[in-house]
């Protein structure tokens, strides 16, 4: 076979692929496509992968990677990046005070608008954590995530006095996402600023964290028509294989659900997350919901009052959250195991089209077990 031949064969073949290629990105999830377009600037050396990292006295801090922005990209579909913290080299114990995020322009490294930054996810690895403290029956029994912070609630510190204790060598894993609700000709570069705070004192109470967001129930057999009855609470996916869960019954429930157009209220039985076994103190709570929420509520369904109330601020020109009010309570609130709690989330979607939505709260807990167990070391 002539040469000739034979690179008229592989230039069809290129060119094939490239088409192939095409069709299958073009067809890809935002959030997909953000994530095969970081891939390649990394391996063509567009960006560099690694974080910068400064641990500075009681706070690490951390720069992430380029994020480029080149559209409109909702929540959780930004470009994003990962990294391991180690906050010391060896097993001092010392003590989580606060989480603070914010976006940088990419080149000067100036902060600019907190609307390019979706959520921070810190979490950590149960199986040491626990183990190190001899609390290995609580390994396994939530999702290992400490903590996240959203748009909306860029900064979140405990109350005076208290922390979340671990070992300086343990490792966390941050994972920062970019956000653009309101540029659809973007073109240019953020990153994001991660602070952790950490304290070395001696005297501080112990929290927990527990995770209850809310989950709606859909139609398993028509998972994207709209409910005959609004009445029934349920709701449509935003997708059906993320964020998807099972009541136990075998009937599936869904995290990240659609609103429609005004103004609805959303709640959902929170008792299996929290894992109530007598009582327990409430301390303080972070909050993850998205644009449109107005206000989202820790619901005694027993007593009738809320344990807690969230006001949110939504920007008035422009799609995004001005603020989400945040709890925190030196003295605590009791919430008891035979009452019966829930997540109330009231939304207001003031556009003409359908939005996204997810209800969350990190909730922190005076942890009594792990108080007893560090007094006695």
């Amino acid at each position: 076979m002539r040469k000739s031949k034979i690179y008229k064969i592989l230039g069809v073949l290129i060119l094939l692929g490239i088409i192939g290629g095409g069709i299958w990105y073009w067809q890809l999830p935002t959030r997909h496509k953000a994530i095969v377009k970081s891939f390649l600037f990394e391996k063509l050396g567009v960006v560099n992968p690694n974080w910068k990292v400064e641990n500075q006295s009681e706070t690490y801090k951390m720069i992430s990677p380029e994020f480029y922005i080149d559209g409109i990209y909702k929540s959780m579909e930004g470009p994003k990046s990962s990294n391991y913290v180690q906050l010391s080299k060896d097993s001092t114990l010392l003590w989580l005070t606060g989480f603070h995020v914010k976006a940088l322009d990419a080149k000067s490294l100036q902060y600019i608008s907190n609307d390019f930054i979706c959520h921070t996810n810190v979490d950590f690895n149960d199986v040491n954590y626990y183990s190190s403290f001899h609390l290995q029956k609580r390994i396994g029994s939530q999702y290992p995530r400490l903590t996240s912070l959203s748009h909306g609630m860029e900064s979140f510190s405990f109350p005076e006095g208290y922390g979340v204790p671990m070992k300086g060598n343990e490792y966390l894993y941050v994972t920062t996402q970019s956000l653009n609700h309101n540029l659809p000709d973007a073109n240019f570069w953020v990153r994001h600023e991660v602070d952790i705070n950490y304290s070395k004192e001696k005297n501080l109470k112990p929290l927990m964290s527990r995770t209850a967001f809310i989950m709606l129930p859909f139609n398993q057999s028509d998972p994207y028509k709209s409910p005959l009855d609004p009445g029934t609470n349920q709701c449509i996916p935003v997708e059906t294989k993320n964020h998807t869960y099972d009541d136990g019954k075998g009937n599936k429930l869904s995290g990240h659900w659609v609103i429609p157009v005004g103004k609805n209220t959303y709640r959902s039985s929170v008792n299996n997350q929290l894992q109530i076994q007598d009582s327990l103190r409430l301390h303080a709570a972070a909050i993850h919901v998205h644009p449109f929420s107005t206000r989202i509520s820790l619901f005694d369904k027993t007593t009738n009052k809320a344990i807690f109330s969230s006001k949110i601020v939504n920007h008035k020109d422009k799609i995004g959250l001005t603020s989400i009010e945040p709890f925190s309570s030196v003295e605590g609130i009791w919430l008891y195991k035979n009452h019966e709690y829930e997540i109330v989330l009231d939304v207001n979607n003031t556009t003409q089209t359908e939005q996204d939505m997810m209800g969350s709260m990190f909730l922190f807990f005076y942890d009594k077990e792990l108080d007893d167990l560090l007094q006695k070391k």
